[in-house]
C-alpha cells in the first residue's frame, strides 16, 4: 500500500513496464512528490541505496492527462493500471486491488492542476507597493465603461502627464493592469481588452499543461507566457472560432473547470481556476463573437448561448 513519508510524499513499490510494449515488468520504488511536481522511481527505497543514487526514471505531473485501470488492456497483468503522459503510456502493476485504487486516486488527485494563486497574489501585492512610488501621488488615471455584446469593457481615457510620461511610469501602469477584473489596454495596443487573466492550457504537441496569461480583445484572444510579456505566444482570431463551451470530455481528461475553444484548425483546451471563472470566460468570448458578427451569426453553442441570455 502507498504511504506518506515524513516529507509528505506518497511512496511505495510498484512494477513498471519501463520499455513500452515489452511486456516485462520490473520492481521499482515510487515517490509521488506534489511539491516538486514529479513522479520518480528508484531501484529500491533510496534509504537502502548509496547516498546520491540517481532515480531510474521520472515523470513530470504536468505531462499526465489521466490515470486509470488497465486490466482490460493488459489482461495478463494482474492489478494493472496505466498512466497517460503525452505520447507515451506507462503500464504499472500494483500489489493488490486496494493498492491499485489508492495509487490511481493519488495520481489523479495530484495531476488535477489548478491555477497557482500564491505567487500571483504576492506579485500583485508587490505591484501595489511599487506603483505609488513610481507613478507618484499626482498621477491620475481615468477609465470609461462600455457595454459590448452584454460584456462590460473598461478602457483608459486619459491620465495626467500626457506624452511626457516616462518609461518607468508606463511599465508600472502596465503591471497594474492585471489587478483589474476586466482591463483594457496595454499601451502599445489600440484594441480594447474585454477580459484577461491566468489559465492553464494544454499544449498541442506534448499535451502537457502550462500556465498562461490570456487576453481577450474585440477581434482575437491571445495568450502570453506571463502578464509582463508584450509578444503573445499565439493569437486566435475570433472569426476562426466555431464554438466555445464547457468541455464535455473533462471526465476523460480528469480536469475541473475545463472549457474548449474550437477553431478551424484546432481545439484549445483551457482550464480556469474555478467554475465561476470558467463560465465568465465562456460568456466573455461568446459575447465578443456576438459583438463582432452580430446576434444572427454567433459561433456560440446552445450551452454557451445560455450564458449570453
Amino acid at each position: 500500500m502507498p504511504y506518506v513519508d515524513r516529507q509528505n510524499r506518497i511512496c511505495g513499490f510498484l512494477d513498471i513496464e519501463e520499455n513500452e510494449n515489452s511486456g516485462k515488468f520490473l520492481r521499482r520504488y515510487f515517490i509521488l512528490d506534489t511539491q516538486q511536481g514529479s513522479l520518480v522511481w528508484f531501484m529500491d527505497n533510496p534509504q537502502n541505496l548509496p547516498i546520491g543514487a540517481d532515480c531510474v526514471g521520472s515523470l513530470k505531473l504536468t505531462y499526465i492527462s489521466k490515470v486509470s485501470d488497465a486490466t482490460k488492456q493488459r489482461p495478463k497483468a494482474e492489478f494493472c493500471f496505466v498512466i497517460n503522459a503525452g505520447m507515451r503510456k506507462f503500464f504499472l502493476q500494483a500489489n493488490d486491488q486496494q493498492d491499485l485504487v489508492d495509487w490511481v486516486n493519488a495520481l489523479n488527485k495530484a495531476t488535477k492542476i489548478t491555477v497557482p494563486k500564491s505567487s500571483e497574489s504576492q506579485q500583485n501585492s508587490e505591484n501595489q507597493k511599487i506603483l505609488p512610488d513610481v507613478v507618484g501621488p499626482k498621477k491620475q488615471v481615468s477609465y470609461r465603461t462600455d457595454i459590448i455584446g452584454g460584456v462590460p469593457i473598461i478602457t483608459q481615457t486619459q491620465h495626467e502627464g500626457g506624452d511626457g510620461a516616462n518609461r518607468s511610469e508606463r511599465e508600472a501602469l502596465q503591471r497594474s493592469h492585471s489587478q483589474l477584473p476586466y482591463f483594457l489596454g496595454r499601451p502599445a495596443q489600440e484594441q480594447s481588452v474585454i477580459k484577461s487573466g491566468y489559465c492553464v492550457k494544454q499544449g498541442a504537441v506534448m499535451r502537457n499543461w502550462k500556465r498562461r496569461y490570456f487576453l481577450l480583445e474585440e477581434n482575437a484572444m491571445s495568450y502570453f507566457k506571463s502578464d509582463l510579456e508584450k509578444e503573445p505566444l499565439r493569437m486566435i482570431p475570433l472569426k476562426e472560432v466555431h464554438k466555445v463551451q464547457e468541455c464535455k470530455q473533462s471526465d476523460i481528461m480528469m480536469r475541473d473547470n475545463l472549457f474548449e475553444v474550437v477553431t478551424t484548425s484546432r481545439t484549445f483546451y483551457i482550464q480556469a481556476d474555478s467554475p465561476v471563472e470558467m463560465h465568465s470566460w465562456i460568456k466573455a468570448i461568446s459575447g465578443a463573437i456576438v459583438a463582432q458578427r452580430g446576434p444572427g451569426r454567433s459561433a456560440a453553442t446552445p450551452a454557451a448561448a445560455v450564458y449570453l441570455s
